[in-house]
């Protein structure tokens, strides 16, 4: 269902599954942890999400914090 056929909010879930495969990756240093959990909440909120349920949310929250008092959170794209 789309936005387009309804008024209600429209949620996601991030399930355990893929939650898991972040961590272990992140944690196995094949990916940016931080960069690749911000991009799948970004890539959810592209897509329409109004809620983002993610086992990833209290992360999330600390990376948001760090960046309002001023740290880089990912590095600026190039123009």
């Amino acid at each position: 269902m789309s936005k387009n056929h309804t008024n209600l909010p429209l949620a996601v879930y991030n399930v355990s599954g893929e939650y898991a495969m972040l961590k272990m990756a992140g944690k196995a240093g094949v990916i940016d942890y931080d960069k690749v959990m911000m991009e799948t909440m970004i890539a959810f909120k592209r897509a329409g999400a109004d809620i983002i349920i993610s086992y990833h949310a209290k992360e999330v929250a600390l990376l948001l914090q760090k960046k309002i008092k001023g740290t880089k959170l990912m590095p600026s794209s190039p123009q």
